[in-house]
This record gives structure tokens, C-alpha cells and sequence, in this order.
């Protein structure tokens, strides 16, 4: 169901801005509005995409400022400033401060390329290929303060064939990426999903219950 008033979204981005394009397809089916988009790199693709689409943009560069902490309080001001509660990462590629990921717990979604708590972190790919797993996916988790840690909401993923090739897993990664995360952030803005004792919830009109996780085959 499509509520009558959208909820609106700060998206923040660092580079090709595909999963921002993918939340922008899907807007018009779910109850999120991208009202502002920010990135820490001025030659962000995302940032042409989010302008093309009259979504308000600003570029926070983090190498003009001296510490994390004062590049985040910065963020947080300008989100704050057009009064949005619910942010989502979508290849941000900054470690945030406990101020930041206190300061929107429980509201703030990141997607991360692998089945968590696998492969934290940079190089997912390369190291699913030198480990010779047999799959691979992504995993949509609510962002708290140790890295890549939050509870896990959703998880998707395909098997690897013998000849796979870094970019096949990424490309793969990318389609799950696309099809999963707009219904996520909408669980999210509709409140269909709450974080509760670092643990994800689904919630119904009855009682809570942990989120099952739901596995995409490629």
C-alpha cells in the first residue's frame, strides 16, 4: 500500500551512484521520496544522477575537514536541516563516528557486498574468489557502530561458477542490490522493520518477531 504522503530519505553516496539510480526507479512504487542526496567526492556520477532527477544535492568534501568527528557533525547538520529521520547508504564510503551512527540508530540502512558476517569491510569479491566459497551475495543491515556489524535485515545471494570473475560477482551483487534494497527502505520509512536490543525486527499488528532472512538465487 501506497501511503498518501511519502516519507522523505537523505541518500549519501561517494562514487557511480548505481545504487542511488536503482532507489530512484523504484520510487514511484514505495513510501520513500529521495528529498536530498550528499556525497564526500565532488566527482561523484551519483551526484549528475540525483540533479537530473531535481533532487536536492551537496557535496561535503571529508578531506576539508581536520577530524571525522567535525566531517560528521556536518552531515548530520545538513540532514537534520531538512527535518529528515531516515538515511541510507548506498556506496558511502566513509567509516562513520559513534556521534553519527548514534545519532540516526536505528534509521540508518547500509548495503554491503557479502554474506555478512563474512568479508567485512573492502575487496569482498576478491576475497570470496581466493577462499573458493561456492556463493556469494550481499546483505542489507541496519548501521551501528562497529563497521559492517549492524543486525542483518536481508540477505541474497547466487552461486559461483568456476569461471567467475571479480567483476561477475560484482555485477552480480549489483542486480540483488537493485531488486533488494528499495523494499527494504520502505520496510524501513513504513516502519515495517525496527531495531530493538541489536537485534532486526519485523512488525506486525500482532507481536514482534525476528526478521527472517529472505535468499534471492541469481
Amino acid at each position: 500500500m501506497i501511503l498518501s504522503k511519502k516519507v522523505p530519505i537523505a541518500v549519501l553516496i561517494s562514487g557511480a551512484g548505481t545504487n542511488l539510480q536503482a532507489l530512484i526507479n523504484a520510487e514511484k512504487n514505495f513510501n520513500y521520496q529521495i528529498q536530498l542526496v550528499i556525497s564526500n567526492q565532488a566527482d561523484a556520477n551519483g551526484i549528475t544522477i540525483a540533479k537530473r532527477q531535481g533532487i536536492k544535492t551537496i557535496i561535503v568534501e571529508h578531506s576539508k575537514y581536520s577530524t571525522r568527528e567535525n566531517f560528521d557533525s556536518k552531515i548530520i547538520e545538513l540532514i537534520n536541516s531538512f527535518n529528515i529521520k531516515n538515511v541510507i547508504l548506498a556506496g558511502f564510503m566513509r567509516i562513520l563516528t559513534a556521534k553519527f551512527t548514534q545519532q540516526f540508530l536505528g534509521k540508518m540502512l547500509n548495503t554491503h557486498p557479502s554474506l555478512l558476517p563474512k568479508y567485512p569491510g573492502l575487496n569482498t569479491h576478491q576475497k570470496v574468489l581466493d577462499n573458493k566459497d561456492s556463493e556469494h551475495g550481499l546483505s542489507i543491515h541496519f548501521v551501528t557502530e562497529k563497521l559492517d556489524n549492524g543486525p542483518i535485515i536481508q540477505q541474497a545471494k547466487f552461486l559461483i561458477t568456476n569461471n567467475s570473475t571479480v567483476n561477475d560477482l560484482k555485477q552480480n551483487v549489483k542486480l540483488l542490490e537493485h531488486q533488494c534494497y528499495p523494499q527494504v527502505v520502505d520496510w524501513l520509512v513504513t516502519g515495517k522493520i525496527s531495531l530493538k536490543n541489536n537485534q532486526a525486527y519485523f512488525n506486525d499488528d500482532i507481536l514482534d518477531t525476528p526478521l527472517k532472512y529472505v535468499e534471492h538465487r541469481h
